[in-house]
């Protein structure tokens, strides 16, 4: 059977997330190398890197850079970008990466975690992860607060972009936030081009705990990338900043 995550990450979700801003890359990337204390020439691995607003952002800032994903269509938007080189692009499942470790750094950006229904396929990722970084390496895991998603979850959207009309249908429903897009070719008049998003919600506490089981440790958690605080009920996102212990 076909996972959702390999089915939705295509042609048409560079159309659903077009908008997604490669100036505020720039600036979140300021923030996590800071986060990070990243020095100029450091091995960073962007994991689940989509078409690459982040890898490119990090190259430019004078990083040495592997971007992964399983996408191969992400993979070819980033290739395409990336017109210097700069980036290694690897094709690969999160859970399993054929590198081996050393990496000064990884990062895992803007919910790319909570993809399974099972909690030990997401120890996998984070197992993952441990095995890449080098001993003292530090990582970041970007995922969605919980709390807030439950108070400011929007059901239902609806807009239109190169002929397209774009229908977005949200809930939260078994501890998992579910999102159906609806994509319509406005002129031909087809059937909608259905795609599904499912991501596991998490507390704090709870993906602390899991990461805490992969060998890895907290530091600190930020609300956003510009909140330095995490706060349950007013932040948009949960920030984990942490690193592998030294042996």
């Amino acid at each position: 059977m076909t996972e959702w995550y390999e089915k939705s990450f295509g042609e048409d979700y560079l159309l659903v997330y077009k908008h997604r801003d490669v100036h505020g890359a720039y600036e979140e990337v300021h923030k996590m190398i800071n986060w990070l204390k990243l020095r100029p020439d450091a091995e960073v691995l962007d994991l689940c890197c989509g078409m690459g607003r982040h890898s490119l952002a990090l190259a430019d800032a004078g990083l040495q850079v592997t971007g992964v994903d399983l996408s191969d269509v992400l993979l070819q938007e980033a290739r395409e970008l990336d017109t210097e080189h700069r980036v290694r692009w690897v094709h690969a499942d999160m859970r399993s990466v054929p590198l081996a470790g050393g990496f000064d750094a990884v990062v895992n950006l803007f919910t790319s975690f909570g993809y399974f229904p099972e909690d030990v396929e997401q120890l996998k990722v984070l197992r993952a992860i441990h095995h890449m970084l080098r001993p003292g390496g530090r990582f970041i895991i970007d995922f969605i607060n919980t709390a807030y998603v439950k108070e400011h979850l929007v059901p239902h959207s609806v807009r239109e972009d190169e002929g397209q009309r774009i229908e977005e249908l949200r809930r939260v429903q078994d501890g998992f936030v579910q999102k159906e897009i609806r994509i319509t070719d406005m002129a031909a008049g087809a059937e909608p081009r259905v795609y599904k998003e499912s991501v596991k919600l998490y507390s704090r506490k709870e993906l602390s705990d899991l990461i805490h089981e992969a060998g890895l440790r907290v530091d600190q958690v930020h609300g956003g990338y510009d909140e330095e605080q995490y706060d349950e009920q007013t932040s948009p996102r949960m920030i984990f900043v942490g690193h592998r212990p030294a042996e």
